[in-house]
């Protein structure tokens, strides 16, 4: 055997002698199941038995000595340890026929670390669930129960504090769950299972968003030992607790929708949004709200519908919501708030005030390359833009804000050159714009039948500036 090996089999030994092993004898048909705390606490292992009557706990010892067994307890308020009598000794293991149960064991083997443990008594925490019946209730944020039972609580004490072992008691019941799809937003019944470490007479849930029945099963041990009997279930349950989600959507220029997060920063009037509201089951009442406040402390308009299709063209921040409540009003429920900045009106300049109307472009080149010459604008309900060639005379008008020039005069491309426009303009604030300045147009790109040299291509441009 290679000196690796037998330092792996010294450190094995070492690990066992240090914990022992504890095993137990005449348990029947429900063996002992093993629970293994934190390591916090000090404990090496927890022992739930069925019942402790007719059961031995033996301890296998690594040093060949008669390991030293004790009982212990904090119920009293301080270590309550003593002696465990009647230990078997049988020259490699110690025995004990009669468990004291609920109690810590210190099992000392030789000079090793002593081993920790408790035993619990199953029988001693029966669980019964005959009936479950609803409480007193507070619809909105609780469910209470009254339970014709008992879950006692399974306890352990270590230092003085005491530690609850979990039961996994189960509560299985139905509620809502909020689906966001990009095609189809919607609540979805699931089903839930609340699991309770013990359990009163009177508990409390949070409250499902939908009509349910519950039923109340378990506990771990008895599912364990295949002895968990059907439960208790209760009447069904008509839920008066109401929740809503809500989704929104900016109309871009080109027709489009893209989603809104939450803030829309400086918009350009009219802002077009397309709000969505999402109701649970018992929301009767639902509206979206606009405030100029986060707080919703003035609501300027309400709408009583789940959809609102809504421009915004007065300059400044307003807050919208959806909210929901149910029949009697006493459960109610608000979204999150969107942000809707629509900014000050202006034409040819940008926020902070630089200048943003081209003064050069190039007609009939790549498109979506300076091919179109438009005239930045914002918050405009009223516009009208004019273009000129060096004598005067009208080229090109628009009157939709988003259009542009596209370097064309009676459907062919002009001459490059200077040419001249006036853009005015009403703000949806009410200001009155105008602005004026020149266009230079530059040589055309030749696929696009312009002349690199500066004279007209195959396609020719329009020789029209003398109109």
């Amino acid at each position: 055997m290679n000196k690796r090996m037998i330092s792996l089999m010294a450190a094995a030994l070492a690990l066992l002698s240090a914990s022992g092993q504890v095993s137990f004898t005449g348990v029947g048909e429900h063996p002992v199941i093993e629970l293994t705390p934190e390591s916090t606490t000090g404990l090496n292992k927890i022992y739930v038995i069925y019942d402790v009557n007719g059961v031995t706990m033996n301890f296998d010892s690594y040093t060949g000595e008669r390991a030293k067994w004790e009982y212990y307890d904090y119920r009293s308020g301080s270590l309550d340890i003593n002696p465990v009598p009647d230990i078997r000794w049988n020259g490699m293991s110690t025995s004990l026929d009669r468990i004291i149960p609920n109690v810590g064991y210190k099992i000392q083997d030789g000079d090793n670390s002593p081993f920790f443990c408790w035993v619990v008594n199953y029988v001693d925490y029966p669980l019964e669930l005959n009936d479950l019946f609803f409480g007193s209730e507070t619809p909105c944020n609780l469910v209470s129960f009254d339970l014709d039972g008992q879950a006692p609580a399974i306890d352990y004490y270590v230092n003085r504090r005491r530690h609850v072992i979990d039961r996994q008691i189960e509560l299985k019941y139905n509620t809502l769950e909020f689906v966001e799809d990009s095609i189809n937003s919607y609540w979805d019944m699931v089903a839930v299972v609340d699991t309770f470490p013990a359990l009163d007479q009177a508990f409390q849930i949070e409250p499902p968003l939908c009509n349910t029945v519950f039923l109340l099963t378990g506990d771990r041990f008895l599912r364990e030992w295949n002895m968990e009997e059907e439960g208790t279930e209760s009447d069904l349950y008509m839920t008066q607790a109401v929740d809503c989600e809500a989704m929104a959507w900016q109309e871009n220029h080109d027709g489009t929708y893209s989603k809104v997060e939450s803030t829309i920063s400086d918009g350009s009037a009219p802002v077009h949004v397309l709000f969505k509201g999402f109701p649970t089951e018992a929301a009767v009442y639902r509206a979206w709200q606009i405030a100029d406040d986060p707080e919703f402390e003035n609501i300027i308009l309400q709408y009583n519908q789940d959809e609102l299709d809504y421009s915004f063209t007065d300059v400044g921040t307003v807050y919208v919501r959806y909210m929901v409540a149910n029949a009697s009003g006493t459960c109610e429920e608000t979204s999150d708030y969107y942000t809707i900045n629509v900014g000050v009106s202006s034409i040819g300049v940008m926020m902070g005030g630089r200048r943003e109307v081209s003064n050069v472009f190039s007609p009939g080149t790549t498109p979506g390359v300076n091919d179109i010459w438009k005239v930045p604008t914002k918050s405009l309900v009223e516009f009208h833009c004019w273009i000129f060639n060096r004598w005067g005379n009208l080229v090109y008008e628009f009157t939709d804000p988003d259009g542009g020039w596209d370097g064309t005069y009676k459907g062919k491309l002009v001459d490059p050159g200077v040419f001249y426009y006036v853009a005015k303009g009403l703000g949806s604030d009410g200001v009155s714009h105008e602005k004026r300045g020149d266009i230079t147009i530059i040589n055309y790109n030749q696929r696009y039948g312009a002349d690199p040299m500066g004279g007209n291509g195959a396609t020719g441009g329009t020789t029209g500036t003398g109109e």
